[in-house]
């Protein structure tokens, strides 16, 4: 029998991206003695991750004065990021207990092969998630329905049966988990309002409570 399915969005909603990002900022500001205003300035400019990063360090280049060309810049992000990114220890105990109690639990994410993967190795959630699809590896990104058949392929289960989608944007992983016939759980993080998915919480671990009680 296949088991449920339960895929969650990476960034933010599993871990604090946003939180990470800033943490990098103040370092990359503090290395280049560029001042408090430019870890504002960048933390604005990438906009809670909606601006590419190629288009942010650009900017960022050209606004410092900086010699490293764009590629090195964000390469250097991908490799310090993963290191400044946590998963709450209660929220991967959530995970074994999905597990536990016969879901099989992914991760469905943008973003580049190797920032991504590094923050699921590094964050302890490669050892509490049966598979991960991400959009760089695979040439696919949400809220295109390919990525969610990958990600469940790679945890052993199909989104046949139906399931659930956990994530904070309302069109990659909402529209995105509706248009695969996934029930969806929005994680409001306060930034937008009108979003139509079956649950709505503040943060992941109440999206596993409900998953866990059957709602």
């Amino acid at each position: 029998m296949t088991r449920p399915l339960a895929l969650f969005d990476l960034d933010n909603t599993l871990i604090d991206r946003l939180g990470a990002f800033k943490r990098w900022a103040a370092e990359f500001a503090a290395e280049r003695r560029l001042g408090e205003e430019a870890v504002a300035w960048m933390v604005a400019l990438d906009a809670d991750g909606s601006l590419p990063m190629d288009s942010f360090f650009a900017l960022v280049r050209e606004r410092f004065g900086l010699a490293e060309p764009v590629e090195a810049l964000w390469a250097a992000y991908r490799a310090r990021l993963p290191h400044l990114v946590s998963c709450p220890a209660e929220v991967l105990d959530g995970l074994d207990r999905l597990r536990a109690a016969g879901w099989a639990v992914g991760i469905a994410t943008n973003g580049m092969t190797d920032n991504q993967t590094g923050k699921i190795e590094r964050s302890g959630l490669a050892d509490r998630v049966d598979g991960w699809a991400i959009s760089d590896a695979e040439g696919v990104r949400k809220p295109d329905v390919r990525l969610f058949e990958i990600a469940a392929r790679r945890c052993g289960a199909s989104l046949e049966p139906g399931g659930w989608v956990v994530g904070d944007d309302p069109e990659k992983d909402i529209s995105g988990g509706r248009d695969a016939g996934l029930r969806t759980i929005w994680i409001d993080r306060g930034v937008t309002g009108g979003v139509v998915a079956d649950h709505t919480v503040t943060d992941v671990l109440s999206a596993i409570e409900l998953i866990l009680r059957g709602a």
